[in-house]
Parts: C-alpha cells; sequence; structure tokens
C-alpha cells in the first residue's frame, strides 16, 4: 500500500547527495569513548556468517618484507546496489571505494557498472609490529608475531575537532557486551538531531560500541565495533576506532592485552613490488590539510632515495598524476611503467555474489503498519538516492522509492508505534531538510 504526501517539492541532486551524506556522517557520531562498563560473558546468539569471498581482503603475506600487499579487482554492480555495499562485502570502507570510482554514482549505481575494488595497499612506515593504524587512508594493519603475513580491515576514525591521537599506546584491556555511559556533551548532540538517547546504554543491537572493545592506554579512546557498519571508511566517532562487526570479532580473538597500538596520518605512501616503485595517495585530513606541501615534498624525497637504491628513474609527471588524483590506488611510478587505466584494464575481475554480505533489505508495507512520506521529487534517480541513505542509516529507516502520476516519493518503514515514527520523521527533517508526513496505521 503507497501513501502520498500533500507537499510536492522538487530537491536538486545536489542537495540531496550533500544533506544526505551530512545525514549519513551525523547519524554516525556515537563514539562510546568516554564512560563504559563490560560483562565478561561472550555475545548471546550472536553470530556474524563469514563473507563468500572471492579474493582475499583481510590477510596478506609479508614474507621477505614486502611492502606492497593485495591486488586491483572489479566487480560489475546490479540496479539498486550502493558502494556501500560493495565495500562491505569486499572489506572496503565508504572513502576507499569512493575515491576510487569518482565517476559513479555511490548511492544509485545501475546494471553492469565496473566498479574499481581498491583491494591493494602499500604498507604504511612504521614498525611491523602489534597495530598500525594510518588515519589517513583509514586502515589498520595488525601484524601478529613471528607470523610473517599481516591483517589489514578498514576503520572509521575521529571526525574534525574530534580527531583520533597520534602516537603509540598499547591495548590495555578486553571487553565483550559493553555498557555506554553516554557524555552529556553526546547526549545533547543526539537529542537535537531527534535521536535521543538513554544515560546508560546497555549492550546490545543499539549500543554503538557494538559487542567487543579494546580500551587503549590513551585514555577515554577505544577499538571497537558498532551498530552502524555503513560509517567504517568515515570520520564519524569522537575519536575511537570503529571496525564492521564482522572484523572486529576477528580482531578480538587475535590481539592480546598489551598488543602495542601505533597511529600515524601517511597521506602519500610508496613502495616496492615486484620491481615496480609505487605511489599511494591520500588527501590529508582537515586537521593536517596545511601540511599537503610538506608531505608531498617529503614523498618526493623519499622515492628519490627508494629510486636510486636499484638505480631506477622516476617518471615525475606519473607522481605528480598521482598526487593529483589522490584516489588511494597504489600506482607504478618508474618510467615505461603501466598508467592507471592500464591497471584497471589488468585488475581481476570478480564475480558479483548473488546476495552482498550485510546488504539491507527491506520488507513490504501493510495497512497496518506505521510508516513516513517525504515530499515528491522530479527526479526517479533523487528519490532512490534517498532510499538507499536511510536503508544504510543505523539503525536501518527501511525506504523504497514509488511513483505516481510521474511524482517520484520515499515511503520509510515499517515503525513499531507512534513514537518511533515521530523520532523517524525528526531525524529525516533535520538532517535532510526534507516535508515529511507521518501515515497512521489503516486498519490492526
Amino acid at each position: 500500500m503507497v501513501f502520498f504526501a500533500k507537499s510536492r517539492i522538487d530537491y536538486s541532486l545536489h542537495k540531496v547527495t550533500f544533506l544526505g551524506l551530512l545525514f549519513v556522517c551525523g547519524a554516525w557520531l556515537l563514539s562510546g569513548c568516554q564512560t563504559l562498563s563490560f560483562t565478561t560473558e561472550h555475545p548471546e546468539n550472536l553470530v556474524f556468517e563469514g563473507r563468500a569471498e572471492t579474493i582475499e581482503s583481510h590477510v596478506f603475506s609479508i614474507a621477505g618484507q614486502r611492502e606492497v600487499v593485495g591486488v586491483l579487482a572489479t566487480v560489475e554492480s546490479r540496479q539498486n546496489d550502493t558502494l556501500s555495499d560493495l565495500a562491505r562485502h569486499f572489506g572496503l570502507g565508504y572513502t576507499d571505494i569512493t575515491i576510487a570510482n569518482p565517476e559513479l554514482d555511490a548511492w544509485a549505481l545501475d546494471d553492469n557498472q565496473q566498479v574499481l575494488l581498491p583491494l591493494q595497499f602499500i604498507l604504511p612506515e612504521a614498525p611491523r609490529n602489534g597495530i598500525v593504524l594510518n588515519l589517513a587512508n583509514m586502515r589498520m594493519f595488525y601484524y601478529p608475531k613471528a607470523e610473517h603475513r599481516v591483517l589489514t580491515y578498514p576503520v572509521g576514525i575521529g571526525r574534525d575537532g574530534w580527531n583520533t591521537p597520534l602516537g603509540a599506546t598499547k591495548i590495555v584491556a578486553k571487553k565483550v557486551n559493553p555498557a555506554w555511559t553516554v557524555p552529556e556533551s553526546i547526549h545533547r548532540e543526539h537529542h537535537l538531531s531527534g535521536d535521543p538517547l538513554p544515560k546508560i546504554m546497555p549492550s546490545g543491537p543499539d549500543n554503538p560500541l557494538g559487542y567487543y572493545a579494546m580500551p587503549l592506554g590513551f585514555s577515554g579512546y577505544l577499538i571497537h565495533g558498532t551498530n552502524k557498519p555503513y560509517g567504517i571508511g568515515m570520520q564519524v566517532s569522537h575519536g575511537c576506532v570503529q571496525l564492521y562487526p564482522e572484523d572486529v570479532e576477528v580482531l578480538f580473538d587475535q590481539v592480546n592485552v598489551g598488543t602495542d597500538v601505533r597511529i600515524v596520518h601517511q597521506p602519500y605512501l610508496a613502495g616496492w613490488d615486484e620491481g615496480e616503485l609505487y605511489v599511494e595517495a591520500h588527501q590529508p585530513l582537515q586537521k593536517w590539510a596545511k601540511q599537503t606541501k610538506q608531505l608531498q615534498k617529503a614523498l618526493l624525497n623519499r622515492l628519490e632515495k627508494l629510486a636510486a637504491e636499484k638505480n631506477a628513474v622516476v617518471d615525475w609527471h606519473r607522481v605528480e598524476d598521482v598526487l593529483q588524483r589522490a584516489d588511494g590506488v597504489p600506482t607504478p611510478v618508474l618510467q615505461a611503467s603501466l598508467d592507471a587505466s592500464a591497471l584497471v584494464a589488468q585488475a581481476i575481475k570478480i564475480q558479483r555474489p548473488q546476495q552482498l554480505f550485510g546488504q539491507p533489505s527491506v520488507r513490504e508495507l501493510t495497512e497496518a503498519d506505521w510508516s513516513i512520506v517525504t515530499a515528491g521529487f522530479s527526479s526517479e534517480i533523487d528519490a532512490q538516492k534517498l532510499a538507499a541513505m536511510l536503508n544504510h542509516q543505523g539503525p536501518q529507516m527501511p525506504a523504497r522509492k514509488v511513483e505516481k502520476d510521474g511524482v517520484f516519493q520515499v515511503v520509510v518503514g515499517p515503525f513499531k508505534n507512534k513514537k518511533e515514527t515521530n523520532l523517524a520523521a525528526k531525524r529525516i527533517q533535520n538532517d535532510f531538510d526534507l516535508d515529511v508526513t507521518t501515515v497512521k496505521p489503516q486498519k490492526r
């Protein structure tokens, strides 16, 4: 059953995209890092099914002191996929996949669009011991002792003004089922956004810490899971480091109390692989943006040194192109090396699985359900993008686009009751600046 709001407002693609991305970020501003308590039992009735992996995305050999790990791959999308869906399935974060595919609409993919999966990484300059977290590419690297391998995961980190700190520390505890005492500042923030929180958040699916937490020696900072997985690969927290639920569970079982943790900011990386010198570039985070020229100069000096060690000749025009793109894709920069388009052409082609891990599903509305209807769009793509953004919130707002007489709207629901419906409506109004109408059940 489809309902249409009375008001009809045409919102531009730019406004929906910009405000929607703000909502994606704003909806995940829970860090849960200030005050927390724990139980000791493992989460009950909780099973994270393993991904049906068709290419390795997490565990790589570093035998022989390898500096570059992984490979590039491509996959073809299906209609209504999002880059967030593909990112999670293949072990990437939101920023990883969007900067590598700037020509694609992150929230409205079509059938048979080629998506580059940047599953090749240059290891950061840091001791290969314990955990190394590179804020610039929002990626964690864990080096188990004496195993000649690295485990790598995308992470969510502190937003601007609440930056994750740099430096060396350790994991000081390992806890399951954390309860979170909400700091007053975060409590006010969520109340104003229409997403109120209790003073103490018990362990469970609504807890922003997820089911596993590892406090660091930096007071108030943790590595933990999340109940808002589509914030991974973004600056979304109040300083803590967040992982996908399925990734933090694996990491939790791998690391011990006392594991070293080193946090760095290295937007420009270089390393050798099979006779090629690679450069990987990212935009520096806002806190370090004024140091961009200095950081790039340091990279150029390092490239000169690395090339001289093997009597190689760097193509500086290629280096400049990599720095300009800043797409996170490791690219060879010697003379006669393959260019970026050739790298993509040679990437491993992956068959898209029937079901992407964690991809949101939307159940059918009935006349007995509470729901919300947005104002109208003249563009079907705009309506589709809004529905996709809502489906990827935490918690999910089940949404679908509908059409009547050439006007497209987004119907959101089902919701359990009037209170839940009104809270969701307020969030949509505040974060997307959209007119909405709540719809009561037509029959019980």
